[in-house]
């Protein structure tokens, strides 16, 4: 067995194992980095990036094959088909090189990565099973950022034709027809992505609503595209088996219901991933199902620390990546601490939703009296010439002061206004800064100009 020691371990090569890595590296820290599969963890390797690129594969395919759009605009096409291997070959290329990158930073920045599965023995040490052998590893600072996992429901355990988004982001074919149980972003987005490759799509919530971290506002140009793609939607309804193609449903009045599906994406949240990987041995505090930190991401134990997934909501890779940039600027000396206040939450439908801080209801219950201004892209003049102006832009704030408290949008490619809007919160702007900064024309973001002048009572465009 071979013996290792380092300054730094860090257990978990995802987004925030990776970046608290190159951070440490760069910052003279010896570091060692263990992951037991891919570098790049869910989020690169079967999860926003793949699904990021069957979204856009998908969006291409659907404007060829419901060409309204492009009839419009003069541009007629020939009847259009779908090599499904070549688009899964080329998601797949985008996956490669982006690891392979990850693994160039990690040597540029001298982390030793290794790939194995690790076992915490304690908070100072961890065994690494690999195929070149066992090693044993001896640190100052472990940082546990082992991630998150789909979650399987009891009466639909992942396996054949019941998947998991890995398993359907690994498809080799489209399914005639899905059933999709849940309707949070994942089960939305791959929804809409595969509904637009041809896949006749049922989406079954136990919920009254779709996306029900978002408000309705938000959500309502969603709903109304599912109906414009053909997605039937089952709200308030269970899943309770799948047996011979049939996807066994209680609908919202109790009654009993079956739905036709040749595949079931079972699409219902994640779970932390704590079991394998000896984290019972170490004892530490636990915050409901997710390791416990503070504002530093410090856990029960010294110089044990917990990034990512594995410590709760939101489960998102720009949260891991800062806390994993912060801890490791922590062990270099440095005094940080992690503000959650500004974290964008983005939803990759069609359209897609942005929100950043406090929706309006959280606003009025925390600072009472609000402003609130919306403005609508059918009035943004970028948005129409790009053929895509259903959505808006929305900016809430308090009434007495006018500070910004939160900003959410909807809209075809909202996703790329997600920094400004991050950055007005962390700045601390008030809705006096966004009316004064001079937005260019013509582009999307002049509604996030027009939304401030709303909320201060005067518009330009509305």
């Amino acid at each position: 067995m071979t013996e290792l020691r380092c300054k730094v371990l860090i257990v978990g090569g995802g987004p925030g194992g990776y970046v608290a890595a190159i951070r440490a590296g760069e910052l003279g820290l010896d570091t060692i980095l263990v992951e037991a599969d891919r570098l790049g963890g869910t989020c690169l390797n079967v999860g926003c990036i793949p699904s990021k690129a069957l979204i856009h594969a998908a969006d291409a395919v659907h404007a060829l094959t419901e060409p309204h759009a492009l009839n419009a605009l003069g541009v007629s096409i020939a009847p259009p088909a779908l090599d499904y291997a070549r688009t899964i070959a080329w998601k797949d290329a985008i996956v490669t090189r982006l690891t392979t990158g990850v693994g160039a930073l990690l040597k540029k920045a001298h982390v030793r990565s290794l790939r194995g599965r690790a076992t915490l023995l304690d908070g100072k040490s961890a065994l690494v099973h690999a195929d070149t052998g066992e090693q044993r590893i001896h640190c100052e600072h472990l940082v546990i950022a082992t991630g998150s996992e789909p979650m399987e429901l009891a009466a639909l355990p992942f396996g054949g034709d019941i998947l998991s988004s890995t398993h359907a982001l690994a498809l080799t074919d489209v399914p005639r027809s899905l059933a999709v149980v849940g309707a949070g972003y994942i089960g939305m987005e791959l929804g809409m992505a595969f509904a637009k490759l041809g896949a006749k799509v049922t989406i079954v919530e136990a919920l009254p609503k779709i996306l029900p971290l978002y408000d309705d506002e938000l959500t309502q140009p969603v709903a109304r595209s599912l109906a414009d793609l053909g997605v039937e939607t089952m709200l308030g309804a269970r899943a309770l088996g799948f047996a011979d193609g049939a996807l066994k449903v209680a609908n919202a009045e109790g009654a009993g219901t079956t739905v036709a599906a040749d595949k079931v994406l079972v699409a219902v949240g994640r779970r932390a991933r704590r079991s394998r990987y000896g984290l019972e041995t170490l004892d530490l505090a636990m915050a409901g199902p997710f390791l416990r930190i503070d504002e530093r991401c410090a856990t029960s134990m010294r110089n044990v620390w917990a990034i990512g997934d594995v410590t709760g909501e939101p489960m998102l890779a720009h949260r891991a990546m800062a806390q994993g940039e912060m801890v490791a600027e922590i062990i270099a000396g440095e005094r940080r601490a992690f503000d959650h206040l500004a974290i964008p939450a983005i939803c990759f439908t069609d359209p897609e939703i942005v929100a950043v801080g406090l929706s309006p209801d959280a606003a009025k219950a925390a600072h009472g009296e609000i402003l609130i201004g919306l403005f609508p892209f059918r009035a943004n003049g970028r948005a129409m010439t790009k053929q895509a102006d259903e959505g808006f832009v929305r900016v809430v704030a308090r009434a007495d002061n006018h500070v910004v408290l939160g900003i959410h949008a909807v809209g075809a490619g909202v996703s790329e206004l997600s920094a400004a809007f991050s950055l007005a919160l962390e700045m601390g702007a008030r809705l006096e800064d966004i009316a004064g900064t001079i937005h260019a024309h013509p582009t999307e973001s002049e509604a996030f100009h027009e939304a401030a002048l709303k909320a201060l009572g005067k518009p330009l465009h509305i």
